[in-house]
C-alpha cells in the first residue's frame, strides 16, 4: 500500500464556505470549480467557487439555493447544477439559473439533490434526507436523448460517490449511498431507464468513517473514495481500493481534517496531483479550534501520469 501525504490548497477565509465544500473539478486551464453545499447548519443556499491555481485566489458566486453539484459545460461561464430539487443551467455571467425539466422528489419532504456525476447519455445524480434517517431519497438518470428525468431508485439515504465506465445504450455505474459503507455496482439500460440488481463490489462496513465522494483512477481498475470522519481524528483520509480485490492500494492523509468530502485528480505543473475537500460541518467551535485545517481543500502528490475521463456537459441545443 502507498501513503501520500497532502498539504493545504486553500483554506476559505469565513465559515460559510469551510462548512460544507464538496464537488471538486477541472475547470479550463489552471482552475478548479468546487461547491460550498449550504453556507451554515441553518443556511438555505451556498455557492460556486472558482480557484486559480497560479494565483491561489478563489472566486465565490451565491447561489438562490443550496447545490448538490456544479459541473463545466461546454458554453463559458455555465454550469449544470442540481441545487435543492432542480436541475438546471447557471449562468455565472448573469447569475440566471435555468431549469432542465421539472422539479423532482414529488410527494417526499425533506430531501435535497446531493451528487452527480456527467456521462455520454447525460447526468446520473442523487438525493439526500436532510436528517441522515430515513431511506427514501431518489437516484435519478437524466436522459440527454429526451430531456426526460427518470428515477432509478427511491430508497436511498444519502447518494453520494458515483462513477460510469463506458458510453452508448449501455453503461456500467457505480454508487454509493453513504450509511450502506458500500460501492455497488449496476448495469445501467439508458433507453429503458432501468438497473440491474446491485452487486457489492467494495465493502467499507468494517470501518469507522463513512464514505462520501469517489472517482476512478486513470486505468478504470481502481476508486478513490473520500472519507468523512464525525470522530476527533488527527487527520482525514482518502483511500484507493481495487475494483477487483477490493483491497487498499493507495492512502492521502488530511492533517487536522478528518472529514474528508470529495477526490478529485487534476493536472497541475505538469504532475497529476490529488485534490480533496473537507468541512467543518457539525463540528463545535471547540473541535474547529483543534481540526485547524477543517473547512480547507488538500493537495497530494499521486503516481499517476494521466488523467481520468472528467467530462464538460454538453448543453443539448
Amino acid at each position: 500500500m502507498r501513503e501520500f501525504t497532502t498539504e493545504v490548497l486553500f483554506r476559505p477565509d469565513t465559515e460559510p464556505l469551510r462548512f460544507l465544500p464538496e464537488g471538486p473539478y477541472p475547470y479550463g486551464d489552471d482552475h478548479l470549480s468546487w461547491v460550498a453545499i449550504q453556507h451554515g447548519a441553518n443556511a438555505k443556499s451556498g455557492s460556486l467557487n472558482l480557484f486559480d491555481f497560479a494565483t491561489g485566489a478563489n472566486q465565490s458566486i451565491n447561489l438562490p439555493g443550496r447545490p448538490g453539484f456544479a459541473f463545466p459545460t461546454n458554453r463559458d461561464g455555465v454550469f449544470v447544477t442540481g441545487m435543492e430539487r432542480q436541475l438546471g443551467l447557471f449562468d455565472t455571467n448573469s447569475s440566471s439559473f435555468r431549469p432542465l425539466g421539472d422539479p423532482i422528489e414529488s410527494g417526499v419532504t425533506g430531501t435535497v439533490i446531493n451528487d452527480g456525476v456527467v456521462f455520454s447519455g447525460g447526468l446520473i445524480f442523487g438525493c439526500k434526507d436532510l436528517k441522515f434517517s430515513e431511506a427514501k431519497a431518489g437516484l435519478y438518470l437524466w436522459r440527454r436523448s429526451d430531456w426526460q428525468t427518470i428515477r432509478l431508485r427511491s430508497d436511498q439515504t444519502c447518494s453520494n460517490g458515483k462513477v460510469v465506465f463506458g458510453d452508448g445504450e449501455r453503461v456500467t455505474l457505480l454508487d454509493i449511498d453513504t450509511p450502506t459503507k458500500t460501492v455497488v455496482r449496476y448495469e445501467l439500460d439508458v433507453t429503458d431507464g432501468r438497473l440491474s440488481p446491485p452487486e457489492i463490489v467494495v465493502d467499507l462496513r468494517q470501518g469507522d468513517a463513512f464514505p462520501d465522494g469517489m472517482i476512478a483512477t486513470p486505468d478504470g481498475a481502481s476508486v478513490i473514495i473520500a472519507f468523512y470522519n464525525s470522530a476527533d481524528a488527527a487527520f482525514g483520509e482518502a483511500k484507493q481500493f481495487s475494483l477487483a480485490t477490493g483491497d487498499v492500494e493507495a492512502i492521502w492523509r488530511t492533517e487536522k481534517s478528518p472529514r474528508v468530502t470529495c477526490p478529485q485528480l487534476v493536472e497541475w505543473n505538469g504532475h497529476i496531483k490529488l485534490i480533496l475537500t473537507t468541512a467543518d460541518e457539525g463540528m463545535t467551535p471547540e473541535q474547529q479550534t483543534l481540526h485547524t485545517n477543517a473547512g480547507a481543500l488538500f493537495i497530494g502528490d499521486t503516481e499517476f501520469t494521466s488523467l481520468p475521463e472528467t467530462p464538460v456537459f454538453d448543453i443539448p441545443q
